[in-house]
């Protein structure tokens, strides 16, 4: 039940209108969101790479309504990676196709990741492209796959919770790419994807194991201790080194298993997102741990008590 609150509240206007000017909804939300400026994501970023933790950073938004905006994210993107070059970040760039313009105009959207991913490539760096709803699946693994046909240095999310994700899995790491699995965040049917969390658990284990076998860097994106114990035995098991792939966990979430994995030497990255697109992202993050609300809740009353 609040799974589907949460992700129906995500695209609600209204909703996200009323939070936009709430400084309560901001102070809950910021335990997820570095900053609504990119000075505040690059100092969160670099304080994670002090702890020892690679990043990846997100300039939030999605499903653009005209090209002016399209174009801001674009040129976003750009001060992004100068930013990331001139403080000496350790860190990656993550795009999301429809923010660069893909409900609007398709060659628009590939001219801006093209523009993005080329200056990702003259900086060395590295830039992924995240899934968004089960919609957007085959144009954005068809963009991933022709742009990386010329840049190497990009990777994709792929969502274990959708059935067709074992093929698209193969697909990829065929042509040599590179994949970030997560579970999924989006509220899809039944008829796309696995309506049931022991199912989604199966899938997003069996697809990590052919990652882990896959003889390249790919990323384990979860804060599921099980499931992370389960990678690391498989690892153990079938002598896959644990510098040869790298966990990926999100700002602000189970910062106690970020520690531990960094202190038994992992690799680790963690997704920073930023900007005044919040809202949406926030939603999804409750939805995937409603629990994350009444935590930071108390977190908020216990602090408020002690300001009296």
């Amino acid at each position: 039940m609040w799974r589907s609150a949460f992700l129906y509240l995500s695209t609600n206007g209204g909703a996200r209108r009323m939070a936009s000017g709430s400084s309560l909804a901001w102070r809950i939300a910021s335990r997820f969101v570095a900053g609504e400026c990119l000075e505040e994501a690059l100092k969160a970023s670099l304080e994670l790479n002090r702890r020892g933790a690679a990043v990846e950073l997100d300039y939030l938004g999605e499903n653009v309504e005209d090209r002016r905006q399209a174009e801001e994210s674009r040129n976003a993107y750009l001060r992004l990676l100068e930013g990331i070059a001139s403080t000496g970040v350790d860190g990656h760039v993550s795009l999301k196709l429809t923010q660069m313009g893909l409900d609007l105009d398709e060659a628009l959207c590939g001219d801006s990741v093209d523009e993005v991913v080329s200056r990702v490539d003259a900086l060395g760096s590295f830039a992924w492209f995240d899934m968004e709803g089960s919609g957007y699946t085959d144009r954005t693994i068809e963009t991933y796959l022709r742009v990386r046909a010329a840049h190497p240095n990009v990777g994709i999310a792929l969502q274990a919770y959708l059935y067709r994700t074992k093929a698209d899995v193969h697909n990829v790491l065929s042509a040599g790419g590179t994949i970030r699995l997560v579970k999924g965040a989006y509220n899809e049917p039944s008829t796309v994807a696995y309506p049931a969390k022991r199912d989604v658990d199966r899938n997003y284990e069996r697809l990590a194991e052919v990652l882990l076998s896959s003889g390249s860097l790919q990323a384990i994106a979860t804060h599921d201790e099980k499931m992370i114990q389960r990678v690391i035995e498989y690892a153990s098991v079938n002598r896959v080194d644990h510098r040869g792939f790298e966990f990926q966990m999100l700002y602000g979430v189970r910062r106690d298993l970020q520690e531990r994995l960094l202190a038994e030497g992992y690799r680790l990255r963690v997704y920073v997102p930023y900007g005044g697109q919040w809202y949406p992202y926030f939603m999804r993050r409750l939805a995937e741990r409603p629990a994350n609300l009444f935590f930071l809740l108390g977190n908020l009353v216990r602090e408020a008590g002690r300001g009296r």
